[in-house]
């Protein structure tokens, strides 16, 4: 089959992540890079960390010296340039000051996920940075995505139940996020909550849970589709409902690797277009 045949996907916006490694293909660099792709744009990285793990969890963490992942960032932003940034793993407080100073004259939209923990349970975030990113971060941020144990964290206060996502929501934006993302998915219950606050006001998502083992990705992939929409001139609010809509349909098609918490589907979106283009391996 002649693949030149159907619509030609053509690559006008670009976003730049900055994020850890993940060895086994499912968060971080390489959902971002899938994601962005997938959505049509083009991604560009810079790498604070490398991590040695499986769907089991983290073994070990390498970190870059913070000049070296600077001049990742600095050199992404001048060429090829950039439309949009998202942040991820960010690793330490050198790291998150390295990042801030090659970000603090950049006026492109950034998405901040404020990435603390692995889904197996390993700290990706050292508890004295935590005051970096409030200080440094927050104020650059056109949107913070924390999901409930995040947001504790960032604001010092539980976050258990929709009230408390609310004050936590407005905490947040207090500290310097222009808006929040606030995801739900910690909390009980057989339908997830999102909770978007802008400068406009505050708005619930709300959709039935998907039970699956398959979610090492999703805050990372939330964010880059958020970041991607941005990029392409989506508001805000479209940008989200994108994104939600996205990872959910990543994990519904979840392809079932790994024996702990496997990876997304980051290409369920494709499916129409490969039938189309590819011939039938059967």
């Amino acid at each position: 089959m002649d693949c030149r045949r159907g619509s030609t996907v053509r690559l006008k916006s670009r976003v730049l992540t900055i994020a850890g490694s993940d060895s086994g293909g499912g968060a971080g660099i390489q959902a971002d890079i899938k994601t962005i792709t997938a959505l049509g744009a083009y991604a560009l990285t810079a790498i604070t960390a490398l991590t040695a793990q499986d769907t089991e969890g983290v073994r070990a963490i390498h970190t870059p010296p913070p000049d070296f992942i600077k001049l990742q960032i600095t050199m992404a932003l001048a060429d090829p340039g950039a439309d949009a940034i998202k942040t991820g793993m960010l690793g330490d407080a050198a790291t998150i000051e390295a990042i801030a100073d090659a970000l603090k004259h950049t006026t492109l939209p950034l998405v901040l996920d404020p990435v603390m923990v692995a889904k197996g349970g390993a700290n990706l975030l050292a508890n004295d940075a935590v005051a970096t990113v409030i200080s440094r971060l927050l104020p650059l941020a056109t949107l913070l995505t924390p999901n409930l144990p995040e947001a504790a964290a960032l604001t010092g206060r539980p976050v258990h139940t929709l009230a408390d996502m609310r004050m936590a929501a407005t905490a947040l934006r207090a500290l310097g996020a222009r808006s929040v993302l606030l995801k739900g998915g910690h909390m009980e219950g057989d339908v997830i909550t999102d909770l978007l606050m802008t400068p406009d006001g505050i708005e619930e998502f709300s959709a039935p849970r998907i039970e699956s083992r398959h979610t090492h990705g999703t805050g990372c992939t939330l964010a880059s589709a958020i970041a991607t929409g941005l990029a392409q001139n989506l508001s805000l609010r479209d940008a989200v409902l994108r994104a939600r809509a996205f990872v959910r349909a990543a994990i519904a098609t979840a392809p079932g690797f790994g024996t702990g918490h496997g990876p997304l589907n980051h290409v369920a979106g494709l499916s129409a277009l490969n039938s189309a283009l590819l011939p039938d391996p059967g």
